[in-house]
Formats: structure tokens, sequence, C-alpha cells
């Protein structure tokens, strides 16, 4: 339905702007560059969209969906053409595989040199093909709002994900209409209507060892409640992969841990003992499957996802259901059957098979630290964020997750680098909470300029950085498959309180155990940015 309104005339890069507004967006991420003056100089003109300059184009891309992670809504990047448009790259990438909604607006050269090799130029719009859910190209200001207004619904509906929209220098000068009408059309968008819910039924109460995968799409769907209460009503036991961890609360008897690779044995074993796997928004990808490569999951395996593609792709489903995660818990919540409790019981028992992490050394050790930091926040409503690496797993291992902690990491990409603009984005999208950033001395590096934008913006985040002077993950691993040869692992790391100093951030150093309760209660009483360095094991491994 179109209500109409008043038609204005005005300028590519002032419709961009004002498109923008009415989309709700009241943030973007971004970095200047000539071919977008027009639209930089749009926003010094207005006070309702705030631009958060960053010190890299992929920094850019991660502090929006750290942001978008954080609201629920669609982060927003502006950048210029050629290395400005190629530099997001990996943000995309990472926005893409994990699910979250980016409209990424890159400026292009003008229209008559593209396929010239002109000044700048990159075919981003191919170069981003595989990684966006859809690129667009406007070559006209009359483009811009229709072009707009479907990217930002192809971002935010079905499985979440990034944009591209490119735009050529010529639009920002050029003319156009703009319409103030309210527009409701729908663009396509279509998911199976022939949805088995009473066959899914059937098998659950068929069932005598059910358990039910919190994927991440269950945090995309906000689903949290709806899958307390079925869990708790049947009495089934629930785990977790990692990027679905604070949807279910870990404290709750019928959290059973992280499957995996890198996840809690008890949760492997439950998987491997169960009759029936529920997946809700589980990708089940190969870091994944490899702990069940001899097993066949097939026959037991129902999958939830909004996504067709996710469908079969890694384990044959038996029954699938295309559709919102939250609406299908809401079409079975009045299932009536037997609890499932004698199985929930045998379930606990597994716990004993867990890993019971101990020092190898008197030097302070990774999951020492973040044990201490799960003490001094536990009570705390706080968003975590990660880097990638042997921190990542030490973090989701040893910190408890809820709907009011949640941790951000970059589960399909695995991208370093992510964790510290996320924090930003984070910190943006709720500037009285607390963000707290888990590092390695390896990933902190990918991004460590971005402590400007901290202090620019005064963001209450504390960097925790575990400094084990190595890329761990990738010594670990060389540890196992290549006897023990570190070949280019070992790393060089600057002053890390020298360099806090020198952005005007506060820091300490912490050696000992001894040490970690005095840093921790400095860095959580102190407003704004708080690096503290723990100098850590070289040699711990997971």
């Amino acid at each position: 339905m179109l209500v109409e309104r008043e038609v204005k005339t005005m300028k590519g890069a002032k419709i961009l702007i004002e498109t923008l507004k009415n989309l709700g967006v009241d943030t973007i991420f971004g970095y200047p560059g000539g071919i977008v003056l027009d639209v930089y100089n749009e926003l010094f003109n207005q006070s309702d969209i705030k631009h958060i300059l960053v010190r890299h184009e992929q920094s850019a891309v991660h502090a929006a969906e750290g942001y978008a992670r954080e609201t629920g809504k669609c982060g927003v990047v502006l950048v210029t053409s050629g290395p400005g448009a190629t530099n997001t790259v990996s943000g995309i990438v990472n926005a893409y595989l994990d699910g979250y909604p980016l409209i990424v607006i890159t400026g292009q050269v003008f229209k008559d040199l593209i396929g010239k090799n002109a000044f700048q130029e990159a075919d981003i719009c191919d170069i981003t093909k595989s990684c966006t859910k859809r690129v667009y190209q406007i070559t006209s200001a009359s483009e811009i709002q229709q072009t707009l207004d479907e990217a930002h619904f192809v971002a935010t509906n079905g499985k979440k994900g990034p944009v591209v929209i490119d735009i050529v220098k010529d639009v920002f000068s050029g003319d156009a209409e703009i319409s103030d009408q309210t527009n409701e059309t729908k663009f396509d968008y279509i998911l199976n209507t022939d949805l088995p819910v009473a066959r899914i039924i059937n098998r659950i109460k068929n069932s005598k060892k059910p358990v039910i995968v919190a994927g991440g799409g269950v945090n995309h769907s906000k689903a949290d409640k709806q899958l307390l209460d079925i869990a708790t009503k049947l009495d089934i036991p629930v785990v977790s992969t990692m990027m679905g961890l604070g949807t279910f609360p870990q404290s709750n008897p019928n959290f059973l841990g992280m499957i995996g690779i890198f996840g809690d044995k008890s949760a492997n074993e439950i998987i491997k003992q169960s009759d029936l796997i529920i997946s809700l928004g589980a990708r089940f990808n190969d870091r994944i499957t490899c702990m069940f490569k001899d097993i066949d999951l097939s026959n037991k395996f129902i999958q939830i996802d909004i996504n067709p593609n996710e469908i079969s792709q890694f384990i044959q489903a038996s029954e699938s259901y295309l559709g919102d995660i939250r609406e299908f818990l809401h079409s079975i919540k009045n299932i009536e059957c037997e609890k499932f409790s004698s199985w929930c019981e045998e379930a606990q028992s597994f716990k004993t098979l867990n890993i019971k992490r101990e020092r190898n050394s008197n030097l302070l050790h990774s999951f020492e630290v973040i044990r201490k930091i799960e003490e001094h926040t536990k009570d705390k409503n706080i968003t975590f964020t990660s880097e990638v690496g042997q921190h990542q797993l030490w973090a989701v291992q040893n910190l408890k997750f809820n709907n009011n902690r949640k941790i951000f990491v970059s589960g399909g990409s695995g991208t370093m680098g992510f964790g510290f603009p996320a924090a930003i984005g984070a910190a943006i999208a709720s500037p009285d909470k607390t963000i707290v950033c888990i590092t390695g001395d390896g990933s902190f590096q990918m991004g460590l300029q971005e402590l400007a934008t901290c202090m620019d913006y005064n963001l209450n985040i504390k960097i925790m950085i575990l400094n084990n002077g190595y890329l761990g993950m990738v010594r670990q691993l060389q540890e196992k498959f290549c006897d023990g040869n570190y070949s280019q692992t070992k790393i060089s790391n600057p002053d890390f309180l020298t360099l806090a100093k020198s952005y005007g951030a506060n820091a300490l150093r912490v050696t000992t155990l001894e040490e970690i309760d005095t840093a921790l209660n400095a860095a959580f009483s102190t407003d704004g940015t708080f690096i503290i360095d723990f100098a850590v094991e070289p040699m711990e491994v997971l």
C-alpha cells in the first residue's frame, strides 16, 4: 500500500542520506575519500545520523556488524572507491557467513570511466558477488531510494546478511525526485509453506533420547524464551554451537555444553547417544561434523532453518522445517508427551568426560585469566567480543552466557581482527554498557590502530590481551602436525602499555595470578578504554 506524500527534488548525495534516515539508520561507520566527498558533505550538514570515523575500512565493517549484533538493526558502512571498497571484503565475508545484516555503500568512479582502469577503480560488484546476499550498482540518482529500500529489506529478512551498493560519482551530484511516501510493498521473499510440524511433533513424542542443538539462528530469531519454555516443559537436554552460546542460559541444568571440535566432550557425547537431534538454526559445518565422522546422524537429524541453502548441506535431514525458529517453537509449544527427565539425568553424567584444566608451568595460564574475568563480571550485563585464536576458545569454554551476557565471535570466517572493532560497534550501540574484548597479542595487532577510535568517542571497552608471544592456535597445530616446527608463529609485539599511553588509554600488565584481581578491579572501576596485558604461558594448549 502506498501512502502518497510530498515529492521533492534534490541532489543524489542528499537523497542517499534522507533515504537512510527514513529507513531508521542512526549510525554509519566509515572512512572518507574523494569519490564520496558529496556524501560526507551532506553528513556534515545534518545531525540525525552520526558517523563513526574508524582507521581502516575493514574495521568499519566489523564495527557495523558489532553494532548490528548489539541492536538487532542493520549496520551501515560508507567507504570510497578502489582500495576503500576492497578493504571491506574480509568484513563482508564475516557478516555473510555468520548472517548479520549490513548495507555497505561504496563509491565508484565516474560512469563513463568504468572498465577503463581509472584511478582507484575496482569492480567491487564482481568481487563481492560470492559473499553478499545481493549486489547493486547505482548509475542514476533516480535509483537511490528504491535500491536502498530493497537492499535494506534483503539484508534484514530471511537469513540476514550483507548487501553492497556501489554508486558511481556522477550520482551524488545528479538531481532526482525523492518521495516522502510510506512504501509497505514487500519485495520477493518466499518460504516453504509445506511445513511438517505434525511429523516433527510425532518424532519427538516417539523418541527416547532427544537433544536440542541451539545455533546462531536462535539468536537471529530472538527465540531464547521459546527455547527455554520448550526445553523446560519437556526436560530435554540442550547443547549449543559456538554461535548459539547465550541463547540458552548456561546456569540451567538442562544445558550440557558446546558441541564441535573445541566443544565439551559431554555435549558431543550427547549427540552420539541421542536418538533425535533437533537442530535450531545450526549449520553443522565441518567444525562440528568432524567429531562424528564415523557416525551416520542423518536418520535422527531434524533441521529447522530459515535459509534453504543450509538444509541438508552437511548432514542429510530426515525432516526439515524451512522458516523462522521462533515461529517453529511457537507451533510445537502445545506438544503433550512424557518428559525426558531420565534421559536428561543420564546426559548430566556425561559431564565427567569434560577435561579438567591444570597448570603445566608456574606461569600465568589463560584459563585462569578467563575464569577470573568471569568472577568479576558474572552478575553484570556485559557484551563480550573475541578475536580469533586460542583466546577465543578459552573465552567460550570458561565464560558463562545468558540473555544478559553474550559474546560476539567470528564463527564461519574465523577473522583475526574482528573482535576489537566489533567491540567498538557494540560500545557505540550501548554507550552505558561495559564491553569486554578478549584478544590475543597476534589478533590485537590486526586492528590496534582502532584505539584512536576508542579515544575519539570515549568508549567503555575493556581489552584483555592474552599475550603469549605466539600465534597460539597455529603454533598448537604445528606442535601436533608438524613435529613442533614452529615456522613463523613466534611473533614480536609492541609494549602494549606504552602503546596505550600513546593513545591516551589506561593500561596495566599482569604476570601472576595474584595480580589479576587488582588489575580487573582497576579496569572495571575506570571509565573509558582500559587495556590489561596478561603475560601467559606460551606453550599452553587447549
